[in-house]
């Protein structure tokens, strides 16, 4: 008969993990400035980014009036409203609501009242011109 040994299982590798030093990036999006990107109205802050991979969460705050020009959506796109809204031809999104874009879906975004968004990208947008957003010097 043999004994029960100390095995392999996701319960005990718990158990025995040490924890990893510099593993949590805690960032403080209060202290960061407003970037301006190259669309007029349309500023940005980065919270994580891979350019290799192409993804991307930030910040945008667009002012009263800011258009996004029309552009394609090459992965899932997440955006969350935190103050104001904006819109597109399929609807309004608003303060405290979520909206997602399908691969491949095109539109332009506009904000009347001025916005403060939390978004997700998997892929940088692609507009006419280049992809994603650039940061101008100021």
């Amino acid at each position: 008969m043999s004994s029960t040994t100390d095995t392999a299982t996701p319960s005990n590798l718990l158990r025995r993990a040490q924890h990893t030093i510099d593993g949590s990036i805690y960032m403080k999006p209060q202290n960061m400035a407003w970037e301006p990107t190259q669309f007029d109205g349309i500023s940005i802050k980065v919270l994580y980014e891979d350019k290799e991979k192409g993804e991307m969460t930030c910040f945008l705050k667009r002012e009263p009036g800011a258009t996004l020009p029309m552009h394609k959506h090459p992965e899932i796109e997440q955006t969350y409203v935190i103050e104001g809204s904006f819109y597109d031809h399929d609807g309004i999104c608003r303060a405290g609501e979520f909206v997602w874009r399908r691969v491949g879906s095109f539109h332009e975004t506009h904000s009347d009242e001025g916005a403060v968004i939390l978004a997700i990208y998997r892929k940088p947008n692609v507009f006419q011109d280049r992809s994603g957003y650039s940061r101008k010097s100021v």
